[in-house]
């Protein structure tokens, strides 16, 4: 009876083989990315009270490669500041002002800024979409008390999936991700 059975059990592992190794998506071409480089993050603001403050973040080699430059950003205390990002690839010349396209692209994009805990900074956009949702290139930054941390800042690109104020940092594509060290002080 064994004997018997050994042609099909043959017959069996053959075709399982087949079929696991011609289901692959190997023909699939891989999906094209559009987005952008982004080598340079720069934040500038202005108080009421006149003070400027300006902060900037470069990677011109991109992930792995040398280690990011970046400036701290210092604030006053207890001040509201205008502030607006520039998103660049300088790798370009003349650099290509990628901030201009994701305003164009304004109903798929939003900036989201992350204070670390301890940090005594509140930042809200005050640009919105064509839809009243915030996009997050202008803002406020108001400071409380000195303190100290960092402050996370997200390019998302949400195409079909960007959501109502305050938005959601959890969908859709990043397409920057920089962290800036922070000092408000007295």
């Amino acid at each position: 009876m064994k004997k018997l059975l050994r042609p099909y059990l043959a017959f069996l592992l053959m075709g399982s083989l087949i079929v696991t190794t011609s289901c692959g998506d190997d023909d699939d071409p891989d999906p094209t990315s559009d987005r952008e480089l982004i080598t340079t993050v720069e934040l500038n603001m202005d108080s009421e009270k006149g003070q400027l403050a300006s902060a900037k973040y470069t990677d011109l080699d991109g992930v792995g490669g040398d280690a990011p430059v970046k400036t701290t950003l210092t604030l006053k205390a207890n001040t509201t500041y205008t502030a607006s990002l520039s998103l660049l690839n300088e790798n370009e010349s003349p650099a290509i002002e990628i901030h201009d396209e994701v305003l164009e692209e304004a109903d798929e994009h939003q900036v989201f800024y992350t204070p670390s805990s301890g940090l005594n900074l509140e930042v809200e956009a005050i640009d919105t979409d064509s839809e009243n949702r915030p996009l997050g290139l202008a803002t406020t930054f108001t400071t409380g008390a000195a303190s100290t941390g960092t402050l996370k800042v997200v390019l998302k690109h949400q195409p079909g999936t960007k959501a109502p104020a305050p938005g959601d940092a959890t969908k859709g594509e990043t397409d920057v991700e920089v962290e800036f060290n922070v000092t408000i002080q007295q």
